[in-house]
């Protein structure tokens, strides 16, 4: 087989496997990449944060000192609140996280524990988990946390929350009549399109009386969260 025939095949062999990639960004970057809106700061902003909180009865998950939950059959996580500790499992490894003081946490691999390096990438890499995981679960409650902002922006005439987390990492939150959260548009430097929807409407309630999502829609995919638990 000469050299241009091989060319010839690897080249349609490239065509035929990047080609529909290309054309699914094309149409994806079209549907979805929304511009970052622009909103105001102000107290109607503040008043509808609060009106969610509300609807979602801020209260109860105050209150609630320990919160169970399964990130997509990946991770597990027991998260005692009260305590601001947190065990989370994954694979053979295990990490008790000691949220205000990471160097007081301890790592385990098939339940022995570790030491030294070893030790503190399991910790770095736990909190991430659960700092990353836990958003998932507990985002619409973390709207006054210290540095977080929220402007109003009015959109098709209804008003809606837009709130920074942190820098470069954005969400809108779109509310039913009563304040409560159906799904929110993300803006963040980890997607390759900006103004993705993504689902908040499978609530469970919890023992507590907190109300924590069990599944959000995103684009083609689900996330599933399990075994949600919340008491007092």
């Amino acid at each position: 087989m000469s050299s241009k025939k091989i060319l010839k095949i690897v080249a349609g062999v490239i065509i035929f496997i990047t080609l529909p990639s290309l054309l699914l960004f094309g149409y994806l970057h079209f549907k979805y990449d929304e511009d970052l809106p622009v909103g105001t700061q102000n107290e109607q902003a503040d008043a509808l944060a609060k009106k969610m909180l509300t609807a979602l009865d801020y209260e109860a998950y105050k209150n609630t000192k320990y919160i169970e939950w399964t990130y997509k059959k990946r991770r597990h996580y027991k998260w005692k609140k009260s305590e601001h500790s947190c065990t989370v499992y994954w694979e053979e490894y295990k990490v008790d996280l000691k949220l205000n003081e990471l160097n007081s946490s301890k790592a385990y691999v098939h339940n022995f524990k570790v030491e030294g390096e070893q030790a503190k990438n399991l910790i770095a890499e736990a909190h991430t988990y659960f700092s990353e995981d836990s958003f998932w679960l507990v985002a619409p409650y973390r709207v006054f946390d210290e540095g977080v902002t929220r402007s109003v922006v009015n959109v098709n005439g209804k008003q809606e929350l837009l709130v920074n987390y942190q820098p470069d990492d954005t969400y809108l939150w779109q509310l039913d009549a009563n304040g409560m959260p159906t799904s929110f548009k993300m803006w963040n430097d980890k997607l390759p399109f900006d103004g993705v929807e993504l689902s908040w409407k499978d609530w469970t309630t919890t023992e507590s009386g907190a109300k924590l999502p069990t599944f959000h829609k995103f684009m083609f995919f689900g996330m599933e969260l399990q075994d949600v638990k919340g008491t007092k």
